[in-house]
């Protein structure tokens, strides 16, 4: 996964919520060992009463863009897709610009 461009990284999710629980850990076991250093990254476990809540992924990339993807729809492979796809852009924009 590309994470060069994200700025940012929220999340909120129920850790007893199998669904959605286990992609957001997933997402951010992705994440390399220096991430907090070039990002900002903001995690909210919910109780065990809101676990039928939506979990949600909010990220933010160098350009502005915003994502905000519901947990319950998406798999990790397709997270990592959604992603790499916007950061591909970024990086043809980058080495166009010089």
């Amino acid at each position: 996964m590309i994470t060069r461009f994200l700025t940012e990284v929220r999340t909120t999710f129920s850790p007893f919520n199998p669904k959605s629980g286990k992609t957001a850990r997933n997402f951010l076991a992705l994440l390399p060992p220096n991430a907090r250093q070039s990002m900002k990254i903001d995690i909210k476990m919910m109780p065990k009463e809101d676990a039928a809540k939506p979990s949600l992924l909010a990220l933010k990339f160098k350009d502005g863009k915003e994502m905000n993807l519901d947990l319950e729809k998406y798999k990790i492979r397709d997270l990592q897709e959604e992603v790499d796809r916007h950061s591909r852009m970024l990086g043809r924009q980058e080495e166009l610009s010089g």
